[in-house]
């Protein structure tokens, strides 16, 4: 999470952040102090691309500098941009754009700005890291919202319900409890390869979370399922036969499947993959889960823990 000092704040992965010097000089040997804004960042979205970025993380890099690349002009000289300058493109961001920009959005273009300036500077294109001074402020988000116990019982209720329709339909049932089960994200969720779904053993069913990205193998992991979710996974595969991956639709399908789901129990909460995540995880702080264990569950690093874990053990306390 964001941090009072000069380093850069988890908003985008550590892995991907973190450079060696002799690779990124070699990738920007024909920068100099002279070379443009523009051609810049040419040279660092090829630098990202061979270092093995997200996709999501260079589009978002790419995306602030275009803005500071606007606010400064394409064609300024990478070796006249001054902290000075930063500075005030941070206050023009925040005071005289005229979009909104979050305490949390300024604190990922300031990383952005460590970053790209930093490469730049072990690279030997600048002589110095403009960005270097500027201190991350603290950000804080507010509590996320969360599912009590019986709104959760009205869901699965609601779910269940559903199992034994007219025309049943398993696929409730089975997205509501995967996810307040495990915690799991959207993106995990929708990355679940049916071989991946182990239920050699009904009394002790699991799922093994993966990561195509080499990057992120550090958060693979096995996750327990209860067994009573076994039947109607198993009437589920019937009803809809997957051939590769758990949902083979979109996620905004699933999303879809979440909000009505609510809405037939009666909930005047959004349902949706992030409450999910927060409730499963308050719930198992509740019943004991100790917090390393947890974090592991959620796929959390120590430094996102941090915060994460400060959120759950509020929303896990009883009333002051």
């Amino acid at each position: 999470m964001p941090e009072t000092n000069t380093e850069q704040p988890s908003l985008i992965p550590q892995s991907e952040i973190q450079s060696e010097p002799d690779q990124a000089s070699a990738q920007a040997s024909s920068l100099t102090y002279r070379s443009s804004l523009a051609a810049a960042m040419d040279a660092f979205r090829d630098y990202m691309r061979r270092r093995g970025f997200s996709e999501n993380t260079i589009k978002a890099f790419l995306g602030d500098l275009r803005i500071l690349s606007q606010y400064l002009g394409a064609d300024h000289p990478i070796g006249r941009i001054s902290t000075e300058d930063l500075n005030n493109f941070l206050a023009y961001l925040l005071y005289q754009r005229g979009k909104p920009c979050s305490p949390k959005s300024l604190a990922r273009r300031l990383t952005t700005l460590k970053v790209f300036f930093g490469w730049l500077a072990e690279s030997k294109a600048i002589a110095q890291d403009p960005a270097a001074p500027i201190a991350h402020q603290p950000v804080r988000t507010p509590l996320p919202e969360i599912l009590f116990d019986d709104e959760v019982e009205k869901l699965l209720r609601t779910a269940q319900d559903m199992l034994w329709a007219p025309h049943p339909d398993a696929r409730p049932y089975v997205l509501v409890s995967l996810l307040l089960q495990t915690g799991i994200k959207k993106s995990e969720c929708m990355n679940l390869r049916l071989n991946d779904i182990d239920l050699s053993n009904p009394a002790a069913p699991s799922i093994i979370i993966r990561y195509d990205n080499p990057r992120m193998l550090h958060k693979e992991r096995r996750l327990s399922l209860s067994p009573s979710i076994v039947p109607a996974l198993r009437q589920y595969l019937a009803e809809y036969q997957p051939k590769t991956h758990l949902f083979e639709c979109t996620a905004r399908n699933l999303e879809y499947v979440l909000a009505d789901l609510g809405k037939r129990a009666g909930l005047t909460k959004p349902v949706g993959f992030e409450v999910l995540r927060w409730t499963c995880a308050v719930r198992d702080f509740r019943n004991g889960m100790p917090e390393e264990r947890l974090r592991k569950k959620l796929g959390l690093s120590p430094i996102s823990w941090r915060e994460t874990g400060e959120k759950i053990r509020k929303l896990a306390s009883p009333g002051l």
